[in-house]
């Protein structure tokens, strides 16, 4: 395991650390000259922590040779910018909160430090999380690491480039939009946006709000190179925290599924408020072909599911309240009566997917219409921005209405690599699981994904 040899999971990294085949403190090492050597043009690693990870990283050679053993322990990683680390800038991007530096380490943070990973940092991200390109006043633009001219997806973008450009093994992001699903189909790694409330979101919050409840549909979750590491990272980070973890512990479900034979895959390549790119439809048909002839079962239609026009128009509702947080009141604001009709209708929407997945054990659909697209100006609100998809211009937001499929439902979602384009690019499918089904989840985009 050496700097030449950047494609290392983070398994891979904690076994060699507890066999003693490498230390911590060579690790670290090499991981800060590939960021140090790499990241120039890309400008993902935006806030370095260097001192301190050197120190956290001889503390874990320290602990291995006392013959400790955690599951990250002396492995690094960086994390992205919205998380809190005490002493560390957190500005969402945002300008007036450019000198903003939280207290304390999130509970994201303080887990993955108490696993014994070592923290080199944070990576960049959109003005408040906003968008699917990651660019700011403060840190400047992210490009994709696969082509500079293109966004690495947002708004865990950093996160994304940093991990297909071989500067790290894991990373952690969050996703209300489609901010883990979106990057990494992207840069051609794997995210998984867990079931809502998996993982506690305290520590990740807009600078200066102190507490306050965790906003309805986002997440935050794990970003790797492997599905190995997204289920280390979620195993070593889920779970209730604060009062709730006086009282409840949690048990997460075993994957419903071994192998492919008898997989049950609904496919989804369709639907009505947002077109997708032949070569996206094309990936996924291949993928579903290849699974048939492996054994599983696949389908490509349900009586049971949700309306998708009335879910992505209560999904979008919910969405812009959450989105708008602070900002004065606005005519799209909806009224209080409004939104508990809202939370009415994805109330009854998880109880149509609870019946989907009596049927089959997994969705496999596009993250998004397109793959990675040419830089935008994040000037103007998303009304007025175009994709283009198939030879035609197409809505930007409308595309929300394939990552909110999972996002409204609070269904656990895990983003994979498929396939390229003729260009190269490569091409990200979401695997849909039930309800607290993240091991299912992550387990059939394993299977899925070596095919």
């Amino acid at each position: 395991m050496s700097f030449e040899d950047p494609t290392a999971s983070a398994v891979e990294m904690a076994r060699a650390l507890a066999d003693g085949e490498v230390s911590a403190e060579e690790l670290f090492d090499q991981a800060v000259a590939r960021i140090e050597a790499l990241d120039g043009p890309v400008n993902a690693v935006v806030v370095r922590d260097f001192d301190r990870a050197r120190e956290a990283a001889l503390a874990a050679d320290a602990a291995l040779a006392r013959g400790e053993r955690r599951p990250l322990l002396g492995v690094p990683m960086t994390i992205k910018e919205a998380f809190d680390l005490e002493g560390l800038p957190t500005t969402w991007g945002l300008e007036p909160f450019r000198d903003y530096r939280p207290g304390a380490d999130s509970t994201v943070a303080a887990r993955l430090k108490a696993a014994g990973a070592v923290i080199l940092g944070k990576t960049n991200v959109p003005p408040f999380l906003g968008d699917w390109q990651s660019v700011n006043p403060i840190y400047g633009r992210t490009n994709n690491p696969l082509d500079l001219s293109l966004s690495p997806g947002g708004s865990s973008g950093g996160s994304a480039a940093a991990l297909a450009a071989g500067m790290v093994p894991l990373e952690f992001g969050s996703d209300i939009g489609g901010s883990i699903r979106v990057p990494a189909a992207f840069c051609g790694v794997v995210g998984h946006k867990p079931s809502y409330g998996l993982v506690p979101q305290t520590g990740h919050k807009p600078p200066g709000v102190e507490g306050g409840l965790a906003p309805p549909l986002g997440v935050v979750g794990p970003m790797a190179r492997t599905i190995e590491d997204l289920e280390l990272a979620l195993d070593v980070t889920a779970g209730p925290d604060g009062e709730e973890a006086e009282g409840y512990r949690l048990s997460l479900p075993e994957s419903r599924i071994a192998e492919v034979g008898g997989l049950r895959v609904l496919l989804l390549t369709r639907h009505p408020l947002a077109p997708v790119d032949r070569e996206i439809v094309a990936a996924l048909e291949a993928k579903a072909e290849a699974l048939r002839r492996a054994g599983a079962q696949v389908t490509r239609s349900s009586a049971r599911l949700p309306d998708p026009g009335l879910a992505h128009q209560t999904y979008l509702r919910i969405l812009m309240t959450v989105m708008s947080r602070g900002a004065p009141p606005s005519p799209d604001t909806p009224h209080a009566h409004a939104y508990l009709e809202a939370l009415d209708i994805q109330a009854n929407l998880r109880r149509q997917w609870r019946a989907v997945f009596e049927e089959v054990d997994v969705v496999m659909a596009p993250v998004l219409g397109t793959v990675a697209f040419p830089h935008i100006a994040p000037q103007g609100d998303w009304s007025s921005r175009r994709l283009m998809i198939n030879g035609v211009e197409e809505s930007f937001d409308d595309q929300l209405a394939w990552v909110g499929m999972a996002s409204f439902g609070g269904l656990p979602a895990t983003s994979v690599p498929v396939g390229r384009t003729v260009g190269g690019l490569p091409i990200g499918a979401q695997i849909i699981g039930p309800y607290l089904g993240d091991r299912t989840a992550l387990g059939a985009a394993r299977l899925i994904q070596d095919l």
